[in-house]
């Protein structure tokens, strides 16, 4: 009864270290991890999928970080089923037998249910964004291109897949690291990694002009 993890490595999320040694310390004898440039084809995640025998445990950092939608999801569940697989995802905290996550709430659940498309369709974008990056493109004219909605909805979903503060500053075209943090205050996000938590403050009005 093997407990096998996997990770779809999104370049330079800042919590892919940390669900590694939550792997590591749970006790996963393998640590499968996909490549970004493979999101279609996921040969990792298939032949992972594959191999698990009954009664083994299969370790995600997150569903989303591990399927497609809720078709996936619902022929994940369905072999878990049939297999007597324990199914653990650190970040959704849910433990397919209730033991990890007590506190975790069924509307707590179906609400990640629900969440799904939305934080798949997001990652897809991060992640593809950050591949065109990889391959030489300047990073500040990457976002300084796109229209003033779309780079903020760019900077809101760096954030919220894990993209560091300096990261998404990098790519971002603004001058300065207060406007990043104007950009997520704007769009409601509470800033939860790191140095950087909870809700932000209001920001200065010479933050609004730090455009390039």
């Amino acid at each position: 009864m093997a407990k096998v993890g996997y990770i779809y490595n999104v370049p330079h999320c800042d919590g892919i270290e940390n669900d590694k040694e939550w792997m590591r310390q749970y006790g996963c004898i393998q640590i499968v991890e996909e490549a970004s440039e493979l999101e279609a084809s996921r040969p990792g995640w298939k032949q992972l999928i594959a191999s698990l025998d009954r009664g083994d445990e299969l370790v995600l950092s997150k569903f989303s970080n591990a399927i497609r939608g809720t078709r996936e999801l619902a022929t994940l569940l369905e072999m878990c089923r049939i297999k007597v697989i324990r199914l653990i995802s650190i970040n959704d905290r849910i433990d397919s037998k209730g033991i990890l996550f007590p506190e975790t709430t069924v509307s707590q659940v179906l609400e990640m249910f629900g969440s799904i498309p939305g934080e798949v369709a997001s990652l897809r974008t991060t992640s593809i964004h950050m591949q065109k990056l990889q391959k030489n493109l300047t990073p500040a004219k990457a976002l300084k291109t796109e229209p003033k909605e779309d780079r903020e909805k760019t900077i809101v979903s760096m954030y919220n897949n894990g993209h560091s503060i300096d990261d998404i500053w990098a790519v971002s075209g603004f001058k300065s690291r207060s406007s990043i943090f104007r950009v997520l205050n704007l769009h409601g996000v509470t800033l939860n990694r790191g140095k950087f938590s909870g809700p932000l403050g209001k920001r200065k009005n010479k933050d609004e002009n730090e455009l390039i």
